[in-house]
């Protein structure tokens, strides 16, 4: 069996499927299509939203694994089925006429695939605060399911999202119990928002949040723009979530609307409306953790070995009619 590594240019010919991402869900349908026999080809921008994290939750049997080695043990598996893997941005891929597509890469290098499957993911864009970005995935969080039981019991500050207002507060008032709530640019709170923030014992806190205050390599306050200081050792803010699906939505993908902005649209397997093309992962869900994103790349690659065979029948028996 071939065994591969890491490449530096894209052999010629077709692939089978290329894979635009390099993080857990197009790991997983590399895999599963290595594993069907499939040429494949992983386009690896380098990128992955949890690479601030020092580790990742919730994934049974990897639980607390950084996310570099998660990677780098997802790249290893990739060997032994002869799937190839190169370091690039795509940065256009066309239909080439023939049921397939090219794929073109930002240093020139192109590839051509019968079938695409894009997992992207997307970027987190933090409120525009002093201090906030350098702290990201230390002691500025924003998923408690992520990071809650490591920073259990400790001093939590909230800054109120324009749009979900407390629910981000009254999340991660179950991994502690002394938790303020900065309403920042946030006006009145929805009575019924009211009513759990004073049940659940949670300190409101009116003004315009300035920054955060950092002594010692450690988070030690909130800073409000009237210059007062609220001592919090643990910041949680909600993010812009914005999906990199310029790859799809230049191939015409339809999209769908949510509270948080437009996805595109997917059918349970992540196929697209455009012919030919999959997608999984954070680039179709805001709430896609590692093992959803997994799941979700291993399900694209189910569809996408089983669209090629039923493809190839056809077309054998179209040619013996």
């Amino acid at each position: 069996m071939t065994t591969s590594t890491t490449a530096t240019t894209p052999p010629g010919g077709r692939y089978d499927a290329v894979v635009v991402g390099g993080g857990a869900a197009g790991l997983s349908a590399a895999l599963v299509l290595g594993r069907a026999r499939r040429r494949t080809l992983v386009v690896d921008a380098g990128a992955p939203r949890n690479a601030p994290s020092a580790h990742m939750q919730g994934y049974l049997s990897r639980d607390g694994m950084s996310p570099a080695d998660f990677l780098a043990a997802g790249r290893a598996e990739l060997t032994a089925y002869g799937v190839e893997r190169t370091e690039g941005e795509v940065t256009e891929a066309v239909p080439d006429g023939a049921g397939g597509f090219v794929v073109r890469l930002a240093d020139g290098r192109t590839a051509r695939a019968r079938r695409l499957i894009v997992t992207t993911g997307l970027v987190d864009e933090l409120p525009d605060l002093d201090g906030l970005a350098a702290r990201w995935g230390r002691d500025v969080l924003h998923c408690p399911y992520c990071h809650g039981w490591e920073v259990r019991d400790r001093a939590f500050g909230v800054i109120a999202h324009p749009v979900a207002g407390a629910h981000q507060a009254l999340m991660v008032s179950q991994w502690s119990g002394d938790v303020t709530l900065f309403l920042h640019t946030t006006g009145r709170l929805p009575e019924e928002q009211r009513a759990r923030v004073a049940a659940a014992g949670i300190e409101v806190v009116t003004g315009e949040v300035a920054g955060v205050v950092v002594e010692g390599d450690r988070l030690t306050g909130v800073r409000m723009a009237d210059g007062r200081v609220v001592a919090r050792s643990v910041v949680f803010t909600g993010t812009r979530m914005i999906p990199r699906d310029g790859l799809l939505t230049a191939l015409g993908a339809a999209t769908r609307d949510t509270p948080q902005g437009a996805l595109v649209a997917v059918d349970e397997t992540g196929r697209t409306s455009v012919s030919g093309v999959w997608a999984a992962g954070n680039t179709t869900g805001f709430a896609e953790q590692v093992v959803n994103a997994a799941s979700g790349g291993y399900r694209a690659g189910t569809a996408v070995n089983a669209d090629l065979l039923f493809t190839d029948l056809d077309r054998a028996v179209a040619a013996t009619a």
